[in-house]
């Protein structure tokens, strides 16, 4: 028996999902002895980005990879054992601020065949049952949506993760559900990013989303990393599928942070020879910063070393100004008129105007023109053939 995304194996029993192997969490402690011992807090995962704890009461013998019985409010669930031992303990105290308030549930025995056949049964429901009840909402007229269904391993509860832009009344809707699925149901609201973290896809980058793959904690995220980065304020760019600024902005600003420490605070004008530099562009990993000076109207772009400007505003302190040849770099000087070189060999010596009416006013005096001559050509050699008679 199987289902979209399951496979169930009776020879060994045991199940694959791709659905369930979702932020699957590499044990750096496998090459270590065995730690189970030390801690009987196993971390199991379910579908999506479902993560909970759990205690190994009874001592089962079981690994990262299992599929366990595990209890729940009112039933049993089942999932797939992720971490153990004390890296399960240290996952706990990192994740579990109050853990006083979180009720930890015990795990009653490794997955037999047919607790595997029933999770697969109550799989198949979730994707009918999701279509329904956003029927059944749009019905009552709720300003919500379903954005996903997830049945528990025995079949007789279900999770409705919903997403809504203010306080939803569903009552009503909660009994429209359990008389049309005869079920217990729960409604949990999530955000944009928590969908995509259920839904999956690719990202601009050409892999999975990190929410959908590994990541587990959603932390706000603002404009500003953005502007700290040098990234370019450009809202396409800087939002993912989930339609919110993009995870990865939080990746490097901490390098970026710490980059940014060489710099002066202020950047001040610059005071040269041949006038005053003002910057205009930074490059905050390669510490550079380009100034530009303008005299006698013409402006010469240059850029300088941190450790370069800070020594030039020292001497701009004490009243000297540098001479400005002695701050430009002969190296990019040369590479900057292999560029102008390259850019002048391709493009030609016709400029093609930009206003499209031009354009066509010169395609049409060619196309008028190409006859015209064709004309003269003609009555230039039947003249010469009159006169040679």
């Amino acid at each position: 028996m199987s289902c979209t995304g399951c496979q169930l194996n009776k020879s060994d029993n045991t199940l694959t999902s791709s659905r369930v192997d979702m932020l699957t969490s590499y044990n750096w402690l496998d090459d270590l002895p065995d730690t189970t011992h030390l801690s009987e807090i196993v971390e199991v995962r379910f579908k999506g980005t479902r993560k909970e704890f759990f205690r190994n009461e009874s001592k089962i013998s079981i690994k990262r990879g299992d599929k366990v019985v595990v209890a729940s409010a009112g039933g049993h669930d089942l999932g797939i054992v992720g971490l153990t031992g004390k890296l399960a303990q240290m996952q706990f105290d990192r994740k579990i601020k109050d853990k006083d308030r979180y009720q930890v549930f015990s795990i009653y025995r490794i997955a037999r065949e047919r607790d595997l056949e029933r999770w697969v049964e109550a799989q198949k429901r979730e994707k009918p049952v999701m279509i329904r009840s956003r029927q059944i909402a749009n019905e009552l007229n709720l300003n919500m949506k379903i954005g996903e269904v997830e049945f528990r391993g025995d079949g007789n509860k279900a999770i409705f993760y919903y997403i809504a832009d203010g306080r939803v009344d569903f009552r009503e809707l909660i009994k429209e559900y359990a008389s049309e699925f005869h079920i217990k149901i729960e409604m949990k609201q999530i955000g944009a990013r928590q969908e995509a973290a259920l839904i999956g896809g690719i990202g601009s980058c050409g892999r999975e989303l990190c929410c959908s793959s590994w990541r587990t904690d959603f932390t706000s995220i603002s404009a500003h990393m953005a502007t700290r980065q040098g990234l370019s304020p450009n809202a396409e760019k800087l939002t993912g599928r989930c339609g919110k600024l993009k995870c990865c902005l939080t990746y490097e600003l901490d390098t970026y942070l710490e980059s940014q420490d060489d710099f002066p605070k202020e950047l001040l004008i610059l005071e040269t020879s041949a006038g005053e530099a003002r910057h205009f562009k930074i490059d905050i990993l390669q510490k550079r910063i380009w100034y530009s000076v303008v005299n006698n109207k013409t402006r010469l772009n240059f850029s300088l070393q941190v450790d370069k400007v800070k020594e030039i505003i020292n001497l701009n302190k004490r009243g000297t100004k540098p001479e400005l040849s002695s701050l430009l770099d002969p190296s990019l000087e040369e590479k900057a008129d292999e560029k102008n070189m390259f850019n002048q060999n391709l493009t030609s010596d016709k400029k093609i105007p930009r206003n499209k009416k031009l354009r066509k006013k010169r395609t049409n005096n060619n196309n008028t023109q190409e006859p015209a001559k064709k004309k003269n050509n003609q009555r230039q050699r039947n003249s010469s053939t009159i006169n040679k008679a």
